[in-house]
């Protein structure tokens, strides 16, 4: 698991249980898939892990990351997306060439599970370290984690402007009146 200076996110009521086992799920999805094998079956003992909740599985080696996807959509049961988005992360992520078998022994799994997302006319409602934000305008969007202005002691607007750099605005385009602006949480583990 990564070690972080600040909590994150909220508490959406999974056990220590069932955070380590969609850990090991991610960890021995990605290493199956690199050594060539069928990913695992997965048997939830809890109902949390068959709730349908979108998720985001974060990779980083030696504490840089390596890949990152996820889904906002709640359409399948969390272990589901979480055992997808970990072979995404490794695989698909198109900023990253795929993960290789070496590097396996270095890599770890950061999970959020997202809470459903909440659209915001004002921006005062954003708290750092609580919220995640997805910014839309026309086309564009971009979506950052709560754990990513809270890693880098970013304020509100701070926060806001990265969100639109990621979505291909300008800065300052969350004040445009056609900017829609979502808010969520994530239990990150």
């Amino acid at each position: 698991m990564s070690s972080r200076k600040k909590e994150v996110g909220v508490d959406m009521g999974l056990t220590e249980e069932d955070k380590a086992q969609l850990l090991k799920l991610c960890k021995t999805a990605v290493q199956c898939k690199c050594e060539g094998l069928k990913p695992p079956v997965f048997e939830p003992t809890s109902e949390k892990l068959k709730e349908k909740c979108g998720a985001f599985v974060t990779i980083n080696k030696k504490g840089m990351l390596r890949g990152c996807i996820g889904w906002l959509n709640a359409t399948k049961p969390l272990c589901e997306t979480v055992l997808e988005m970990a072979e995404s992360a490794a695989f698909k992520d198109p900023r990253f060439r795929p993960i290789c078998e070496d590097e396996l022994e270095f890599l770890d799994y950061e999970i959020s599970v997202l809470t459903p997302f909440h659209r915001i006319k004002d921006v005062d409602e954003i708290q750092v370290g609580i919220h995640g934000i997805l910014i839309r305008n026309g086309l564009r969007s971009g979506l950052l984690l709560p754990q990513v202005a809270a890693e880098r002691d970013w304020d509100r607007t701070t926060f806001l402007q990265e969100t639109c750099r990621k979505a291909g605005l300008n800065r300052d385009e969350w004040k445009d009146p056609n900017t829609e602006i979502y808010v969520f949480s994530a239990d990150v583990f």
